[in-house]
């Protein structure tokens, strides 16, 4: 009996381009996203001083209703 990712891979290779791009942009969802990438690093530095500087906004000022 052929293991899971293997039959995973048989399957996809059964795919026409558009179900496998599906497939992709699905399994792309379902992995966990906590690696940060340089991108990451660049927008949590700029939103942390903003942060620093005041220019945020307050939690109490937003109108959550």
């Amino acid at each position: 009996m052929e293991n899971v990712k293997q039959q995973a891979f048989n399957t996809f290779d059964l795919l026409d381009e558009r179900g496998q791009m599906l497939i992709i942009e699905l399994m792309g969802r379902l992995v966990p996203d906590d690696v940060a990438t340089p991108r990451d690093l660049q927008l949590h530095a700029a939103a942390m001083e903003e942060y620093r500087n005041g220019e945020t906004v307050n939690h109490n000022d937003i109108d959550w209703n």
